[in-house]
């Protein structure tokens, strides 16, 4: 009874919400027109062509994409006769999906969490089955779907310390929607005790392991790599920081003084997390001192160019393959850090901040096996970076032990996606 009561009152303060978050992503629009497209896929009014009865996998943005990929492409193969839908909520990763998969699969937006426009999403594509994934908990659409049948998996499960003791001020809420999954695979044993711990069942939790280390280079990362490479004429001591928050350039650029100050062949390369940014980014850096290029300018980057802003989308990885080391961006404030494998996987020496708390047990194993360096949040933060990276640009055998140890641990860790297949294929 008080889970009615809960539910209701969640109802309700979403769907008088709803009005306001329609007026936040038109703000947004501003300065990122992807925004104000299709916002009526936000209200569950789908477009008519999709198909219905199928798989819907929900990928929140860039990042989810890129790690359901492999998973996705064996549903396509696995169940040709299905519609399989990739639902997302930002227009990156909206982009992401059509760039990877094209007409192979549907793809429309998430819409917001109200009882009407779930309840419109639910009646029109009638999915089989329901895929979320890590900390994906939308306690409405889960509680809709769970009263229409629909199966319920959760792949990647990942529930930290810290999302612990949000979850558990709203336990009346999130709670329920836990045991309504009919299975939840988390990326480790740690995250698996947080989730029985709120309320999962033993028989519904099972250890799969972690989607983001079954990456792989496919045909168009190398094509990008290849194309990137070519623009850069001549040789160069390339340090690349990867989606990048603001807070994240200012100190870059710091560093990079220091960088520069010893060795004046190197080339910072910035990719930031949002396109809205990018903009912002290149002023930054010019105002800095330094001389930039665009990489939407697609001009050659020559030997006088010290910052080069990667401003297109789905070229991250392929940036990756160019640097001798790469850091990872949001690590250095308290979003927590970004996917410190996709270097990994081109055996690059990776350095990151003093949080990565998104990826704890990624981390931890690439620590155990030496393969990344993390600056101490006590140390002076541009001058420790710039000493890590000098090292690096210098030191070749350290660099190439660093991204060898990471690459192992990639390699070790492969698996999850053929055992969310295998949940996925019980279920159905």
């Amino acid at each position: 009874m008080r889970y009615f009561f809960a539910l209701l009152l969640y109802r309700l303060f979403f769907l008088l919400l709803t009005p306001i978050l329609l007026l936040v992503l038109l703000i947004r629009s501003i300065n990122h027109k992807a925004y104000r497209s299709r916002l009526i896929e936000r209200l569950g009014i789908l477009p008519k062509q999709l198909k219905s009865g199928g798989i819907v996998v929900h990928a929140a943005s860039v990042g989810e994409v890129i790690a359901l990929k492999p998973l996705i492409t064996k549903l396509i193969a696995q169940y040709p006769a299905l519609a399989i839908t990739v639902t997302t909520f930002t227009p990156t990763g909206s982009a992401q999906v059509v760039k990877l998969f094209s007409d192979q699969v549907q793809h429309c937006y998430l819409p917001l969490d109200n009882i009407i426009s779930s309840q419109l999403f639910i009646q029109r594509l009638k999915p089989k089955i329901m895929i979320f994934m890590e900390t994906e908990l939308w306690p409405n659409l889960i509680a809709q779907c769970k009263n229409s049948d629909i199966k319920l998996l959760l792949v990647n499960g990942r529930l930290s310390d810290k999302s612990m003791r949000s979850y558990k001020k709203l336990s009346w809420l999130i709670s329920p929607a836990i045991q309504r999954f009919d299975k939840i695979l988390t990326q480790s044993q740690v995250n698996q005790d947080n989730y029985l711990a709120m309320g999962a069942s033993i028989e519904q939790c099972e250890l799969s392991g972690n989607l983001k280390f079954d990456i792989a280079i496919n045909d168009d990362v190398a094509t990008k790599q290849q194309e990137l490479a070519r623009l850069i004429v001549s040789k160069r001591d390339v340090w690349l920081i990867a989606s990048t928050h603001p807070g994240d350039e200012a100190l870059a650029l710091l560093a990079f003084e220091q960088v520069k100050q010893h060795n004046n062949n190197a080339l910072l390369i910035i990719v930031p997390r949002h396109p809205e940014r990018f903009d912002q980014v290149a002023k930054l850096a010019q105002e800095a001192g330094n001389i930039v290029l665009k990489r939407s300018q697609k001009q050659p980057v020559t030997e006088s160019t010290n910052v080069w802003i990667i401003d297109t989308l789905g070229e991250l990885l392929a940036a990756c393959a160019l640097a001798d080391v790469v850091t990872m961006g949001g690590s250095f404030s308290d979003i927590g850090g970004h996917n410190p494998l996709e270097p990994a996987l081109f055996k690059k020496p990776v350095v990151v901040g003093p949080n990565m708390s998104n990826f704890t047990e990624i981390l931890a194993q690439l620590k155990t096996e030496q393969g990344i360096v993390q600056i101490d949040e006590n140390e002076n933060m541009p001058q420790a970076l710039a000493t890590e990276i000098l090292r690096l640009f210098s030191n070749q055998n350290s660099a190439l032990a660093l991204g060898e140890n990471g690459y192992r641990v990639v390699q070790a860790n492969q698996g999850a996606t053929v055992l969310s297949l295998a949940a996925l294929q019980n279920l159905l």
